[in-house]
Order: C-alpha cells, then structure tokens, then sequence
C-alpha cells in the first residue's frame, strides 16, 4: 500500500534492520570509524553499546558490508542464547571451517591452525556477537580465553593471525543503564591579534577541514596510546576537524569583522577556500606532555589554483596529564597558529 501510493522503491517498515536506510550522524560515524579503525589496526576487541532503539544492529550490519566488499573473513552471532557448545559450533561453521570431532579441543586446535592459515595469505578474522548481553558467563569468559589463543598464535609466529573480536549489547552490558555524565571542553581563541594592519581582500571561505577516521572524534587523542582514567569522561565541544574550523573562522572575524571568512555552505561561490587538513591533535607523553597541533593549509582561488600552501605546527608543554591544563596547552598553541596563519593569509591574498 505505502509503495504505490508514496511510489516507493521498497517497502519503509521492515522488521529488519536494514543498513540501506542507516544515516551518518556524526556520533554514528564516529562509531563506525572506531569500529573499522579497531579491525584494521587488530585491536583484539570493541565493544558497542547503546541503548534500545539507538541503531546498533543497523551499524552492525553497515559493518559486515564493508568487510563483505573487503573480503574479510567474518563470523556473525546473532543469537546470543547459546551455551558454550553452541557457540563454538556456531562460530566455526560460520567461519567456513570444517571440523568434524565435537571435541573442545579439537575445535581449539583447528581454530588455531585456521588463524594461522589466515595470516600466512595476509588476512584479519573478524567474530560479531550481537545481543551480547544476553550471553551467559560462560560464554562470556569463553570469549575472553579466545585472546589466548591469539597471544599465543602472535608468539608462535611474530603478530599472526588475531582474531578480532566485537560485542555490541546494551548499556548494561558495561555495568549500569545510566552513562556517565561528559564533560565538554572548548579552545580558546587568542585575545590579543593588534591592528588589522592589511584587510582580507575578496570573499575568504573555510570549509570543514578534512582527517584521517581517528581525527574525527571529540575525544583526547594520546601518543603513544594509552588510557588515562581522568580523560574517560572528556569530550571537546565537537569533533576536531568541526572544531578547529568554528575557532578559526573565530579568529579571523576578530581580526577582521568586514571581511571575514564563511563556511562554504553559507554561499555559492567564493573567491578564495582556506583548506585544512588536520595533520595532529594530540598530547604527546614521551616525556614531558605537550599538546601538538599539525595543520596542512592551501589557499586556493575559484578556479581551483593553488595560491599559496604551508605546514603549520606548534606544541606546548604542561604539567600533569589532566583535562583543564592540556585543555589550556591546546588553546595557547592553537593561538599561535591561527595568529601566524591569519597574517599568512593576509600576505597571501
């Protein structure tokens, strides 16, 4: 009925979740973006959790698609009422590996052998549970034994064939319904830019700087990685890139408020683009922590010339790995780099 009376191509009220009607929010790509990242740099497990109705499934389902296209080998529970028997059935014969004895053991050792395999033709193995919070302990604490086994098969043969691991469940999966409050830091955009001594010639635009997948979150960023317990609540007031664009435009209407640059929604054509691509934005914690900003910028006229291109990059040391002073480090060096790339831009144009 709904299909010939709106002239749908498909039905709009399946049951199914179906990944053709997902739409990208920003937390869903960033979701998605953590869970491909997670894949392809072998981070062991991920784990998704949300609440009923939040598209977990959907993105799920997203998921194996990407792996589909990049043929990835890929077991995909979505009945979670197994008990340990089952699920290890399960996981094999959905893995495509045939394995007749229904022996623990055996299964464990041709498992390891099917990893091995996996590795030695360039390949990542991938396990999906869905519903994981309605796995029993066992199951559970099966799950956890399988990185083990990958530990294990790493030793033998120099970071062998891991297998992957994401549960995606409910929020009580993670020990209580009700998730944590965030706290939102935003930086700081320098006071004192003098006297605009030379105005920005022409209709100046900034659109959204692009990065890489891992610079697309409003997380702090560690190098090397690592967790730390007083950044598990901190969120920046964006996503990076969305973020350094608004302070930048900021920056530059201070400068100069006649003449300031717009988003390249906000008008059709313009006569110069300020693009940015996020290099870094990260704390580095070698030794004394710094907060590091990496910026590639090009100006480039209607006609896509490039005018002018350079490397913008500061850092600035603080004490104490905590929020409210790398929060401030951040701010003091993205004030010298929109400061420098402000009278660039000006010489430039």
């Amino acid at each position: 009925m709904y299909k010939e009376f709106y002239s749908l191509r498909a039905n709009p009220f399946n049951v199914n979740p179906d990944p053709r009607y997902l739409f990208l929010t920003r937390h869903t790509e960033e979701a998605l973006a953590c869970l491909t990242y997670g894949i392809q740099s072998r981070k062991g497990f991920v784990l998704l959790t949300g609440e009923v109705g939040t598209g977990k499934t959907t993105l799920i389902n997203k998921l194996l698609e990407w792996l589909r296209l990049q043929q990835v080998p890929t077991a995909f529970i979505f009945n979670s009422r197994l008990n340990t028997t089952q699920f290890l059935d399960y996981m094999m014969a959905d893995f495509g590996i045939p394995c007749d004895s229904k022996s623990k053991s055996q299964i464990l050792l041709r498992l390891y052998n099917w990893l091995l395999d996996r590795y030695r033709a360039g390949e990542t193995a991938v396990l999906i549970v869905d519903e994981a919070q309605s796995l029993t302990d066992e199951v559970l604490e099966e799950i956890r034994m399988l990185t083990n086994l990958e530990t294990f098969t790493d030793g033998l043969a120099r970071n062998t064939g891991k297998l992957d691991s994401i549960v995606s469940g409910l929020e009580k999966m993670t020990g209580g319904g009700t998730p944590a409050q965030k706290i939102t830091y935003d930086l700081q955009v320098p006071k004192d830019l003098g006297p605009a001594n030379k105005t920005i010639k022409g209709q100046l635009a900034i659109p959204e700087p692009t990065a890489v997948a891992m610079l697309e979150t409003q997380r702090m960023l560690f190098s090397p990685t690592k967790d730390y317990p007083d950044f598990a609540d901190f969120l920046w007031a964006d996503s990076i890139p969305k973020l350094l664009q608004a302070r930048l435009i900021e920056t530059f209407e201070n400068y100069d408020i006649v003449h300031a640059p717009l988003r390249i929604a906000d008008l059709g054509q313009t006569d110069f683009q300020l693009l940015i691509d996020v290099r870094r934005f990260r704390i580095a914690t070698d030794s004394v922590p710094a907060a590091e900003i990496g910026l590639s910028a090009r100006i480039v006229d209607k006609n896509g010339k490039i005018i002018a291109s350079r490397l913008f990059e500061d850092s600035q040391k603080f004490d104490g790995v905590e929020p409210p002073a790398a929060v401030a480090a951040f701010s003091e060096a993205f004030g010298r780099i929109a400061k420098d790339m402000i009278a660039w831009t000006v010489q430039a144009l």
